[in-house]
C-alpha cells in the first residue's frame, strides 16, 4: 500500500510538472480582457468596448475589467445620495452598480488631456469637467470622500455631507462597501 501511494504521488508530481511547464510555455493570455500573453505589454486592441448587449449604455474597460456607465448622470448631490443612486441604478438592464474607489476612478483618467481628462477616443458621453465622487472616504476622517476633478484629473477631498458633486457608477472589480 505504501509503495502504491508513493507511485501515485510520484505520478501526480510528474503530471503537475508537465501541466505547469505547459502553462508557462503555452500561456496565450486568452483571458476575458487581455489580448497579449504578457501582463507588461500594452493591449493591442481597443481599450474601451461599448457593450451593445447592454443597450450601449455601458462600457467595458479592457485594461481593468470594470464596466462603466457610458453616460454618467449630470445631476449633482451629496455622497450618500450619489451612493444610493448607484446602488439603485439599472443601466443596460443590469443592477449591481456602485460608486468607484478613488483608484478605479483614477484608472480612466488621462492627465495629458483636459476638459475632460479622459483618454483620446474614449466612447463616453456627457462627462462633465467637474468633480466626481469616489466611494473612498478619508483615512483620518470619514466626514469627507475623495473626488476626481475631470478638468485635469486632480484629486480633492470634499465633505461628504455637502452636495454639488457628480457620480459615475461602475460594476465589477472588488470595490468597497463604504456604508
Amino acid at each position: 500500500m505504501r509503495n502504491l501511494c508513493k507511485r501515485a504521488f510520484g505520478a501526480w508530481v510528474i503530471g503537475m510538472g508537465l501541466v505547469m511547464s505547459g502553462l508557462a510555455v503555452g500561456a496565450t493570455g486568452t483571458g476575458p480582457y487581455y489580448a497579449t500573453p504578457s501582463w507588461d505589454q500594452k493591449l493591442t486592441a481597443t481599450r474601451f468596448i461599448v457593450l451593445t448587449d447592454w443597450s450601449s449604455a455601458a462600457v467595458l474597460d479592457r485594461e481593468t475589467g470594470l464596466v462603466w456607465e457610458q453616460s454618467p448622470s449630470t445631476t449633482t448631490d451629496t455622497w450618500y445620495n450619489q451612493s444610493f443612486h448607484c446602488i439603485n441604478l439599472n443601466t443596460g438592464g443590469r443592477t449591481g452598480w456602485r460608486l468607484p474607489t478613488i483608484q478605479e476612478l483614477l484608472s480612466i483618467v488621462d492627465r495629458s488631456q483636459s476638459n475632460p481628462a479622459l483618454p483620446s477616443g474614449h466612447p463616453f458621453s456627457n462627462v462633465q469637467s467637474y468633480y466626481y465622487w469616489s466611494a473612498t472616504t478619508g483615512a483620518l476622517s470619514a466626514t469627507f470622500a475623495w473626488t476626481v476633478v475631470f478638468v485635469d484629473g486632480s484629486v480633492v477631498g470634499v465633505g461628504n455631507s455637502g452636495g454639488g458633486v457628480l457620480a459615475w457608477c461602475v460594476r465589477g472589480g472588488p470595490g468597497v462597501d463604504p456604508q
